[in-house]
């Protein structure tokens, strides 16, 4: 249960906010709400988001692959809810998206994707566990821009499902909506 009342005050930001949601997602987020508290939390949270989105070195599926994993890591199911959404919106392969929680044991992932998700379970634990090896092999994929873009994805990721888990906000089932087949 949150811990923090998802009902903010009916400001004019709050209701645009809220459309925007709505025409978006097909509903009203927990962390938006959570933020309508405070309106310049609420802006800045928002100018991160849309800037983050403009981001393009990275392939997208990839930085939700690492998404996922490191709200897995730190343990936001709320983050893992919307990232499965995401993910499908993407156009991220069913198979894949589940296999992101046992990517070790599994052969769906590339060389790329199985270092990426290493990085984003290394950048989530506290302490950090990211080595010099790890960093060099990146390198060996991707270019300064592109490391620089993941380490980004990831941070973010952990100040989101590190805020979520302080404000205590629950899934919204957004998993469920995004047609995701059944896995045994």
């Amino acid at each position: 249960m949150a811990r923090i009342s998802l009902e903010p005050p009916r400001t004019l930001t709050n209701r645009l906010v809220s459309w925007y949601s709505k025409r978006k997602f097909g509903r009203d987020l927990g962390p938006t709400l959570a933020a309508g508290h405070n309106r310049r939390v609420l802006m800045t949270m928002g100018k991160v988001e849309m800037g983050s989105a403009k981001w393009n070195a990275l392939d997208p599926q990839l930085k939700i692959m690492v998404t996922m994993k490191a709200a897995m890591t730190i343990g936001c199911e709320w983050c893992v809810d919307f990232s499965y959404w995401l993910g499908r919106e993407a156009g991220l392969d069913a198979d894949k998206i589940h296999a992101v929680p046992g990517w070790r044991n599994s052969t769906l992932f590339t060389p790329l994707e199985r270092l990426a998700l290493e990085y984003a379970e290394a950048m989530s634990t506290t302490p950090v566990t990211v080595t010099d090896e790890l960093v060099a092999g990146l390198g060996e994929h991707l270019d300064d821009a592109q490391l620089v873009e993941l380490t980004a994805t990831i941070a973010l990721e952990n100040l989101y499902g590190r805020n979520n888990l302080a404000l205590g906000l629950a899934p919204e089932g957004l998993k469920e909506e995004c047609a995701l087949p059944a896995r045994d």
